[in-house]
Parts: structure tokens; sequence; C-alpha cells
């Protein structure tokens, strides 16, 4: 597998990662990010307004509620979410963050995209971290795979 571009890197050197989106039940891409990371040693926070424990643990309502420093965030919202997520982030001080996309949308959106380019933050478009963690599985290898051929790998 090819080496990671070089804000993938960046953003995977991070030790303690906020997920935005994850849900209760534990059935969405934000869940299966929060766990892989949790798994591959990250000190993982979740993000939910909704709930208050997530994957057994205290779930957060905002990136704003975090407490303790967070070097990075994986936005797994809705997109008409992404701005105000990327807005906490970036009043914490947070450089890195990661709007998920496989298909369709995703968690991007213009108005998130702006905010990070107006704030200097190196805002990761478009796929998933674990197109990167290792073991990278094989519907993740995959994806990576569709979205290098069609032109919407993250760089």
């Amino acid at each position: 597998m090819k080496s990671a571009p070089e804000s993938v890197g960046d953003f995977l050197r991070s030790r303690r990662i906020a997920v935005a989106g994850v849900s209760r039940r534990g059935d969405t891409a934000a869940n299966a990010v929060y766990r892989k990371l949790r798994d591959c040693g990250y000190d993982v926070v979740p993000v939910n307004p909704n709930a208050a424990h997530v994957e057994g643990v205290a779930c957060h309502p905002d990136v704003g509620s975090v407490p303790g420093p967070l070097d990075a965030v994986v936005v797994a919202t809705h997109p008409d979410a992404s701005a105000e997520v990327a807005r906490q982030a970036i009043r914490r001080g947070v450089r890195r963050i990661w709007f998920h996309r496989s298909f369709g949308q995703g968690s991007v959106s213009p108005e998130a995209i702006e905010e990070c380019e107006r704030h200097g933050v190196a805002g990761i478009v478009g796929g998933c971290p674990l197109m990167y963690c290792r073991p990278v599985d094989l519907g993740h290898r995959c994806l990576r795979a569709w979205l290098g051929w069609s032109g919407r790998l993250p760089t």
C-alpha cells in the first residue's frame, strides 16, 4: 500500500482525537472510526449532543465541552452540523479536522471547509481514517483504491 499523504500522516500522529457523530446504537461510520482509533491505541473521545454515554464511555455534547487537550477531530455528522463542529474545534485550537466521506456528500459542507481555510486549519476532505489505520480491512482498502481511481482520495 502506498504511504499516506502528509496531511493524513500528520492527522494520525495525533494522540487525542474527538469523533463527532457517534451514535448510541453503535451502527454508524462514526462509531466504526471511534472503535478503530481506540483499538489502535489513540485516546478517543465520543461527541454527540443527544447521548450521555456511547461505546461504554462518557460522551460529550460538543467538541467545546471535551475536557483536556485535543489534537484532532473526525467529523462524521450530517453536513448541516459539520461547520459548527469545525468552529468548535477551531475555537479549542485544534489544527487537524477530518471530514468523513465515503460516498455522496458525507460530512463535507462548503461552509465547514471555508471555516478551516479561513483559520489555516488542515482540513482533510473525504475518505476515512480507517483507510490508513493498520491493519486496514478489505472494505477500506477497496474504498481507498476506488477514491484514488476516482480522484477523490484526500491529499
